[in-house]
């Protein structure tokens, strides 16, 4: 007799059966959303569906970077309640780090104060002891996390290779903690002290030219700004991979015959016939070279004796 059930529902049952006979144990990597369709034979919309019933009964959940796996089984988590745990140990730093923690993996929007007191196993109440409130706890956030990489004792020689190094150190930031980026303010900056760090740093990066101050703070505005933007990207990026199971590899692959639809004989269509790589990293890289050449045009001699910026 034929399952009536939909196919997204026995391809669901079957992974459940997987992870309870153990076949398939926390940690383990669950079928891609493109694996599902091969092996299967279902269509994407079908494995997509598939994997969010899995990711609502709590069964599996999205890591970045590594996709879709078993979670752990919830029986295995502390069942003391947050009103019994002793609250002795708590500090600022232990809350701050709990919910970048949250933020990295389930996405900025899951932090609240509940959450994050859920996460540490205390009373709500008594994080405000240490964060006096969501927004003090942002702040703090964002300060921690530019604090993970400490500029150099020791500066490179020459301004461009100063602007590299902490360009590419806010990159590795941002890459790191998807959230970041976005909560970072370019009209209202935050007053966090490794903020402010940078700022130091990309100003005095032109140290022995002439460029005026007010340009220098310029020049640090255009490569934080670029950053940024490029890294507002990655929140929404993990968000879909949690919300579908798919990179975005996979998501690409999975409509290639919409996009080869669309093209006919022009440079479009061409580029999507070559190994195109869509690759933050790469797009990074080669935007920050072009800003940097840019800045080059503007030096008044070599060797970094001057940088007269152009009068037109």
């Amino acid at each position: 007799m034929t399952d009536p059930a939909p196919p997204y529902l026995r391809i669901a049952d079957e992974l459940r059966r997987r992870i309870a006979s153990g076949e398939l144990s926390p940690g383990d990597r669950i079928p891609s959303a493109r694996q599902i369709t091969r092996d299967w034979g279902v269509a994407i919309a079908t494995a997509i569906k598939a994997l969010a019933a899995l990711r609502q009964d709590g069964l599996t959940a999205v890591h970045p970077g590594i996709g879709t796996v078993v979670a752990g089984s919830p029986a295995r988590r502390p069942a003391k309640s947050p009103q019994a745990r002793d609250t002795a140990d708590l500090t600022r730093d232990r809350v701050v780090r709990a919910a970048i923690a949250i933020a990295d993996t389930e996405g900025m929007a899951e932090v609240s104060m509940r959450r994050v007191a859920t996460a540490l196993g205390v009373a709500t109440m008594s994080l405000y002891r240490h964060v006096p409130s969501k927004d003090d706890l942002v702040l703090f956030m964002i300060d921690a996390a530019l604090g993970e990489e400490p500029f150099p004792a020791t500066r490179p020689d020459g301004w461009r290779a100063r602007l590299e190094l902490s360009t590419r150190l806010q990159w590795r930031l941002f890459r790191r903690h998807p959230w970041l980026a976005p909560v970072m303010s370019l009209t209202r900056p935050q007053p966090a002290p490794h903020a402010l760090n940078h700022t130091e740093w990309a100003l005095t990066a032109f140290d022995g030219t002439d460029l005026a101050p007010e340009e220098r703070m310029y020049v640090h505005i255009m490569l934080f700004s670029y950053a940024r933007g490029l890294a507002t990207a990655l929140e929404p990026e993990a968000e879909a991979e949690r919300e579908t199971g798919m990179t975005s590899d996979e998501w690409m692959e999975s409509h290639e015959r919409e996009f080869a639809s669309l093209g006919g004989a022009n440079a479009v269509a061409s580029l999507l016939q070559t190994d195109f790589d869509f690759d933050l990293d790469k797009l990074f890289e080669f935007g920050l070279a072009r800003l940097l050449d840019g800045l080059e045009v503007l030096r008044g001699t070599p060797q970094d004796k001057r940088f007269t910026p152009s009068s037109q």
